[in-house]
């Protein structure tokens, strides 16, 4: 089953346009990375399949249902109600990890819970605990984010979006604000992801890592897939030129 459809998306801030003409499925249990350079449209596609930025043309579908369907050349989304429902399908995860500085991290890790999935208190505190534990994260519910290194609060940031049981993950550069030995243990716990068969999408600049954990990779660059394939294809043998220039300047650093 495809848990995520986009079809012919394209994106435009006035004159500038950052996405033309991208489709992509992420079926169930698979893991696709996005790779390309900076100002590509990566971090903008993620934007636009997670709700946070409104296409301005396109399709858009969780589990076949529509979030969003092109019409006479624009992107008309669902109701309100459709929406929430479809919201609660997938988790994302910040390069910056967006936690709520004043909140513990056990309260970064339950509110939502309570106020969204309508656990009680002990429910959402239980499920809390088991992914910090999963997390490495024993004994840190008390602390606050600043008492925690980065790689720390990423991973916080991802049992807050695990703890709402999304169906899909996506993960925008989650290591780009980390330095290389902290980027381990974030890359680490998304590699245990995916041998657990968690469905998502992650835009990063790790390729050793896009190569390791993805079964599909996209190379995107000026706003369009360049090239698409299982990672031994688009890095071991691209097709594209572009693409062949992109990896050998990254093999060279």
């Amino acid at each position: 089953m495809n848990v995520l459809t986009m079809k012919n998306v394209k994106k435009s801030f006035g004159e500038l346009e950052v996405l033309r003409d991208i489709s992509l499925t992420v079926e169930q249990g698979q893991v696709l990375a996005i790779i390309g350079p900076s100002g590509s449209g990566k971090s903008t596609l993620l934007r636009c399949a997670t709700l946070l930025t409104e296409m301005t043309d396109g399709s858009l579908y969780y589990l076949d249902q529509p979030a969003a369907q092109s019409e006479g050349g624009k992107s008309v989304y669902a109701g309100k109600e459709q929406l929430k429902q479809l919201r609660s399908v997938f988790g994302l995860v910040f390069q910056n990890f967006n936690l709520f500085p004043h909140y513990s991290v056990l309260k970064n890790l339950t509110d939502a819970q309570i106020s969204v999935l309508g656990r009680t208190r002990a429910q959402a505190e239980e499920k809390a605990h088991a992914l910090l534990k999963k997390m490495g994260l024993d004994g840190k519910a008390d602390a606050y984010p600043f008492q925690l290194s980065g790689g720390q609060q990423q991973r916080v940031a991802i049992a807050r979006a695990l703890a709402m049981d999304p169906q899909i993950l996506f993960f925008d550069e989650p290591t780009s604000a980390l330095d290389p030995e902290l980027t381990g243990e974030v890359l680490k716990i998304i590699r245990e992801l995916a041998h657990e068969n968690m469905t998502m999408v992650i835009v990063t600049h790790e390729m050793n890592f896009a190569r390791d954990v993805a079964e599909q990779v996209i190379f995107m660059d000026g706003g369009v897939i360049v090239e698409q394939g299982p990672p031994e294809q688009v890095f071991g043998n691209p097709q594209q030129a572009r693409t062949r220039q992109f990896l050998q300047r990254y093999s060279e650093k």
